[in-house]
């Protein structure tokens, strides 16, 4: 049924990339009688955040989302290419991390990304080339408003796009769209602070303090979950390879980015926890509610989170995270613990349109399998 949508106070901005007589605005949907909208996961995200008041917490939050940027130009077989680059018109397919000549090559879209964030107000910090060819990340400055971090992911992924578009190329957050190249993610950074504003995850210990670890023991109790809203489409479970810096089961570390949750070197007042399991395309909002439903659990329970992995989180701990679709769905239709807190009427909707999507997904006929099987069957 139509709903009403409401402005968000503060969320009128320029939109620089379509030009001087354009704004945007963002809305959060209501029924007829301004009650939230249980569909809007926004209003999930708020019911989630509800539960900190009582404890004296209010997380702290920043997104990292990595995507890629792609030739407008399909090749023949339909798929994405690296775009040619600007300055020496090449297509670059070699994996490199950090790479100076990349960020020389999209100097100038990358700086009109940086400007129009300005004139947005998005709290961009550095940007980073990644490991593929022509991918980057843009990281956002955390904020003590959850709801306003993932307002800062939607925005910074639409004006991303935007500018790619006006610069001739595309822009995707797709989680895998090369096969033989890195997967894009979006980590989480996470603290907790109380009244006072103190950092409760602070302490001189390189892993954090009682609370980060019980926090994080939550996380790991509630990963199969969660990993449906992590790894929401098919794209999603392409990433989970070995050796890639994306988790294949719950363990944590310091400064380990092979873990799901990272623990990231800094002094004792940046103790935090970073959240590497979600592809870039999950939804900020939902994939933030999880988060922190999932610390809270690990908070009020008292969860341990087990060892510190001290190796190689592949070689030295085996998969165990739902790692397929087909897997990861059901755990999450069968979740009390995603009832509990995202709502029994969301839950179902967001386990009935994933569903619906597998299905239609899995009923087309792909070219590789007329590749392999219609003369060999």
């Amino acid at each position: 049924a139509d709903r009403v949508c409401l402005p968000l106070p503060g969320s009128l901005a320029a939109v620089p990339w379509l030009g001087d007589q354009v704004a945007q605005m963002q809305v959060a949907m209501f029924e007829h009688d301004r009650t939230p909208f249980f569909g809007d996961p926004r209003h999930v995200l708020e019911r989630v955040l509800a539960r900190f008041d009582p404890l004296g917490l209010r997380p702290v939050m920043a997104v990292e989302p990595e995507f890629y940027l792609v030739d407008r130009e399909r090749t023949p077989q339909g798929h994405a290419q690296p775009p040619r680059q600007p300055l020496t018109g090449r297509r670059e397919h070699k994996t490199q991390i950090n790479s100076m000549a990349d960020l020389d090559e999209y100097s100038d879209v990358l700086a009109a990304i940086a400007r129009a964030a300005q004139i947005q107000q998005l709290p961009t910090g550095t940007v980073l080339a990644e490991y593929g060819p022509g991918q980057f990340e843009v990281n956002l400055h955390h904020v003590d408003d959850a709801l306003l971090a993932c307002d800062h992911a939607i925005r910074l992924k639409r004006l991303v796009k935007g500018v790619a578009l006006q610069h001739g190329m595309e822009a995707t957050f797709m989680p895998k769209p090369y096969r033989d190249h890195a997967g894009s993610g979006a980590h989480l950074h996470v603290s907790l602070v109380d009244a006072k504003g103190h950092n409760v995850f602070a302490a001189e210990n390189p892993a954090g303090s009682a609370m980060l670890g019980h926090a994080i023991g939550g996380l790991a109790a509630t990963i199969n979950d969660s990993m449906a809203v992590c790894a929401p489409t098919a794209n999603s479970y392409r990433r989970f390879q070995p050796e890639a810096y994306v988790p294949l089961n719950p363990s944590w570390s310091v400064n380990n980015r092979g873990v799901a949750f990272r623990v990231p070197h800094g002094p004792p007042a940046s103790r935090r926890v970073e959240h590497r399991v979600a592809g870039a395309e999950a939804n900020p909002y939902l994939l933030a509610a999880m988060v922190l439903a999932g610390m809270h659990v690990g908070i009020t329970r008292k969860l341990d989170p087990g060892p510190v992995l001290a190796g190689n989180a592949y070689r030295d701990s085996p998969p165990t995270s739902p790692l397929t679709w087909a897997e990861a769905l059901p755990a999450f239709e069968q979740s009390a613990f995603a009832r509990e807190y995202l709502g029994e009427r969301f839950t179902q909707l967001y386990a009935r349109t994933r569903r619906g999507e597998m299905q239609d997904f899995n009923s087309y006929v792909s070219s590789l399998e007329y590749s392999w099987y219609l003369t060999t069957s």
